[in-house]
C-alpha cells in the first residue's frame, strides 16, 4: 500500500523554499551550479534551477551527475560539464531522497577533487538511515521510517508526488 506523503503543490512550495535558501546562501555569487544526481535528483534540481532563474540575476547552470546508485565506487561518477566549468564556483548537489547517504557522499567526493568555492546539498526527502557522515543543508521534509519502508518520488507534469511504500 502506498501512502501519499507530499502532494504536487507541497513539492512546488518546498522547491521554492529551497531555491530561496540557496539564493540567500549565494546572494553575492555571479554563477550558481545546481548539480542534480541522475534520476529524481535531476528532476528536483530542474525545479529549483527554474525558480532560481526567476529570483536572482546570477547565472544558474544545471549540471547532471551520473552514477550507478547501487555501486558508485565501481562505476565512478561523471558530470555533464567539464571540471574547469565549475572550478571556483558555488555548487549545490541535489537528490530526491537522502537515504543511506551513498549517492550524496560519492557526489560530494567527485566535486572535492576540484577547487570549488562552496558545496552545499539539497534533498526533497531526508530519511534517517545514513551510513555516511553527510547531511542535507537544504531539505524538504525529514522522515523517520523503518528500513523496510520505501520512499517513491514521482515527477510528472502537474502531478508530482512522494509516496511511502
Amino acid at each position: 500500500m502506498m501512502n501519499r506523503i507530499l502532494t504536487h503543490e507541497q513539492i512546488q512550495h518546498i522547491a521554492k523554499r529551497i531555491a530561496y535558501q540557496i539564493y540567500e546562501t549565494n546572494v553575492d555569487e555571479e554563477e550558481i551550479i545546481i548539480a542534480g544526481i541522475n534520476g529524481g535528483g535531476v528532476n528536483f534540481a530542474k525545479k529549483i534551477a527554474d525558480i532560481l532563474k526567476k529570483i536572482t540575476d546570477a547565472k544558474i547552470v544545471l549540471l547532471k551527475m551520473d552514477m550507478d546508485k547501487k555501486n558508485p565506487l565501481d562505476s565512478g561518477v561523471s558530470t555533464s560539464m567539464d571540471e574547469k566549468e565549475y572550478t571556483d564556483k558555488s555548487i549545490v548537489l541535489v537528490d530526491d531522497v537522502l537515504n543511506s547517504g551513498t549517492t550524496l557522499i560519492y557526489g560530494t567526493h567527485h566535486f572535492l577533487k576540484t577547487p570549488i568555492k562552496q558545496l552545499k546539498t539539497a534533498v526533497l526527502v531526508n530519511r534517517n538511515h545514513k551510513k555516511y557522515p553527510i547531511k542535507a543543508d537544504f531539505k524538504g521534509i525529514s522522515l523517520s521510517t523503518s528500513l523496510n519502508e520505501h520512499i517513491k518520488v514521482v515527477f510528472e507534469p502537474n502531478n508530482d508526488a512522494v509516496y511511502l511504500e
